[in-house]
């Protein structure tokens, strides 16, 4: 008998079943205890948890499902076994539907008693094993308000870890729609700041004019409207972390304010005279490539390198489709909650289109879509028609001026060999365009051969 041997509760009213049941399991290296009264078996279910349960149906003082009862109550997981040579059916498809794993009738067969319980325990454990698997899998869907368990979205899990045990500045890089501020928020909560303030500002969606205010604040006259001091972004951050959203938006004027505040974590508020101190962490995030805007000019080399100190790089929903499901349900739930409706699923066919669709807008766009899909769904599991899938389709193709693709043409008839043709003639001038012209290079961009490509302009009857 060992300290991790499973733990069985008999209770029964015979001092002679007892007995046996006990030298039964004790030999089988099962820890056995036993009891010889209901009221006495729920005084040692609230006391210890057991993983088997063997109950006689009819007991001296009171019913055996009443010792079900307080067992499933006390720990669903415990599983129970009903033994009796008076129950009828009814009391044993009663016992069955209270949540009891099987009934077995006296007299019983020795052996197939003790199949029944070792089938019973080993279910006990593939529940247990399943439990902590779907708790780990959850954990490795969520980092924070994050979901998905893709090996891109793991890598970047972990550089959170990393980054936040710092207190380097870090440049979040990334399309719109991936979730940059809320890998921001993680790297805060993970961090020891985050008992302190996590401040954010939107540099594109500020006028210049008032960006310096809102930075570092303002004193009373300092301006027009300027009716009283006004702490900034950074001072209301202190301690904690102040996330600047699409940095590459900002002047170049406050591109130089900014440099020196970053590099001296002090600034002067507009209209004053003396340096306010703070002590600050800096996250950035962009969608463009900041390295480019250096070259071309529009972005301070200094202040890009004070900024990037560590690059975490964020993979577009196309590059991690093994995480649209997971997201999809996500948001599913989160707008099935908010809207009071129960749709709890999607149809595989749902699921597939999704799967197809590249998602240029990202996880913003798939939010958008699941919202408006809740919102259309009349049913309670979301299928093809609810996701209205075809006027995001349209949109993502719409480059084409020429004409809009939509699906739904399908089903009044197409010229397919027509439609492939507009598609192929769009890309390769795009191609070119891109590539002022030069075929080496339009080839490569298209991922076809230079003999490739010129086969294609020859075919369409486009000028080179």
């Amino acid at each position: 008998m060992t300290t991790n041997s499973p733990q069985i509760l008999v209770v029964d009213d015979e001092l002679s079943m007892r007995e046996l049941l006990e030298y039964m399991f004790s030999k089988e290296g099962y820890t056995v205890t036993c009891a010889d009264t209901g009221r006495g078996a729920i005084e040692l279910l609230k006391k210890n948890n057991y993983d088997l349960l063997l109950c006689d149906i009819r007991l001296g003082d009171i019913a055996g499902l009443d010792v079900l009862r307080a067992s499933k109550k006390k720990n669903p997981d415990t599983v129970v076994i009903m033994i009796s040579a008076y129950a009828t059916t009814e009391t044993a498809v009663e016992a069955m539907n209270m949540g009891a794993y099987d009934y077995v009738p006296k007299p019983f067969d020795k052996d197939e008693l003790m199949q029944t319980v070792e089938k019973a325990l080993d279910l006990r454990t593939l529940e247990d094993e399943k439990k902590i698997l779907d708790d780990a899998l959850k954990k490795n869907l969520h980092f924070g308000m994050i979901v998905g368990s893709s090996p891109a979205m793991r890598h970047i899990y972990k550089l959170i870890r990393q980054v936040a045990a710092t207190k380097t500045n870090v440049l979040i890089t990334g399309e719109s729609g991936t979730g940059k501020e809320l890998i921001a928020q993680a790297i805060h909560k993970e961090s020891d700041r985050k008992d302190h303030p996590f401040q954010v500002i939107n540099c594109g969606g500020i006028p210049e004019t008032l960006m310096e205010s809102e930075l570092f604040g303002h004193k009373k006259g300092s301006f027009t409207g300027a009716t009283q001091d006004k702490k900034g972004l950074f001072e209301n951050a202190h301690k904690g972390t102040v996330f600047l959203d699409e940095i590459g938006e900002l002047s170049m004027p406050i591109q130089v304010k900014l440099l020196r505040a970053v590099q001296e974590k002090a600034f002067k508020p507009v209209g004053g005279n003396e340096d306010i101190s703070v002590d600050i962490r800096i996250i950035s995030a962009t969608n463009k490539d900041l390295e480019k805007e250096v070259i071309a000019g529009n972005f301070r080399e200094d202040l890009f390198y004070r900024l990037n100190v560590i690059e975490l790089k964020v993979p577009p929903l196309r590059e991690r489709k093994a995480d649209l499901r997971a997201l999809a349900q996500h948001f599913l739930e989160k707008y099935s909650k908010e809207m009071g409706k129960e749709i709890t699923k999607f149809s595989s066919y749902a699921l597939d289109l999704l799967n197809k669709y590249d998602f240029p807008g990202n996880i913003r766009e798939l939010e958008n879509l699941l919202e408006r899909s809740v919102a259309l769904s009349t049913t309670n599991i979301i299928l093809p028609d609810s996701l209205a899938l075809s006027l995001h389709k349209r949109r993502w193709i719409e480059g084409f001026k020429d004409r809009r693709f939509d699906l739904d043409e399908v089903d009044r008839g197409v010229a397919l060999d027509s439609i492939l043709e507009e598609i192929e003639r769009a890309y390769l001038k795009k191609a070119l365009d891109c590539s002022s012209g030069n075929k080496n290079k339009a080839s490569e961009l298209l991922g076809i051969s230079f003999r490739s490509l010129r086969y294609r302009l020859d075919k369409l009857g486009i000028e080179k």
